[in-house]
């Protein structure tokens, strides 16, 4: 079962408690959860192999009406939002810093029914020390300098990288503020990058130079949406890896941009028709 459907599911158990005005709001809970794993993977963050960082801090910016609709529960709506993204990245194996922990604030610019996700990368004191121990809950504090009220997308610069020795030596690796991990001195193992896209919670590897995507039979990735064309865009692994459109019928939009063509980067989203594909990379 999918983490969005047992977090429906949470909820409906609830739908006749306290929760029951809750689904009258215009922003509904389920919206939240949905913006919420997007978050995580907008700004996942590649620290090595085994590790890939998301925020584990996140604010949900609300209407004055959906706010003072969802405020008196936000407690126990704080808890399902938490779990939830917890199922979520642990399905994706991404790893947090710190505990982690969702509020809700009011935006006095905001619409009813728009809302707006802000999160941030806390760490907790036991992740300063060791970053492979799991987080203790502790009073938090940046991983990194942020913006102006300490949130916002992408993160102004990523955490310390974790002091991980290299094979052969026992010390550790400078730190470095580059997203990627820093090099090793010496040979490594192979090292070669792997690439695939999740559509739908589906993964598909990606083990050609080429990889097209269309509603054909005959396309690599068959994706049945209407607003698909047969043909309708080709990923093309590499540095960078890359998407094309075929000329399709409906477009593609990379990352909020309607494009033709547009540079990936590990968490790319990709939307044709009316389906979101999530482009990944990691090396190893």
């Amino acid at each position: 079962m999918g983490v969005m459907k047992r977090f429906e599911q949470r909820l409906e158990g609830l739908v006749n408690g306290t929760f029951a005005k809750v689904f009258k709001s215009e922003v509904q809970p389920v919206e939240i959860a949905g913006a919420l794993q997007r978050e995580c993977d907008n700004n996942a963050t590649i620290w090595n192999r085994e590790r890939t960082v998301v925020p584990n801090d996140f604010i949900v910016e609300l209407s004055t009406p959906d706010y003072e609709r969802l405020s008196p529960y936000s407690g126990q709506l704080g808890d399902e939002l938490s779990g939830l993204v917890r199922d979520y990245a642990k399905q994706q194996r991404y790893t947090f810093m710190g505990p982690i922990k969702v509020h809700l604030e009011k935006a006095d610019d905001l619409d009813t029914g728009l809302y707006r996700v802000r999160s941030r990368t806390l760490a907790s004191s036991s992740s300063q020390q060791d970053p492979s121990a799991p987080p203790r809950p502790a009073a938090g504090r940046p991983a990194a300098p942020q913006a102006p009220g300490g949130y916002g997308y992408p993160p102004s610069a990523a955490p310390p990288m974790p002091a991980a020795p290299p094979p052969g030596t026992g010390r550790p690796p400078a730190p470095t503020n580059d997203r990627r991990p820093s090099a090793t001195p010496g040979p490594l193992p192979d090292t070669r990058t792997r690439h695939w896209i999740e559509i739908n919670g589906t993964r598909h590897q990606i083990s050609r130079p080429t990889l097209v995507m269309g509603r054909s039979t005959d396309a690599d990735v068959r994706i049945d949406d209407p607003g698909v064309s047969r043909r309708h865009c080709e990923i093309r692994t590499g540095t960078p890896s890359t998407i094309q459109d075929l000329g399709s019928t409906n477009g593609i939009v990379v990352d909020g941009q309607h494009t033709t063509r547009a540079t990936l980067r590990d968490g790319s989203r990709i939307v044709v028709g009316s389906t979101t594909i999530v482009y990944r990379q990691a090396e190893g």
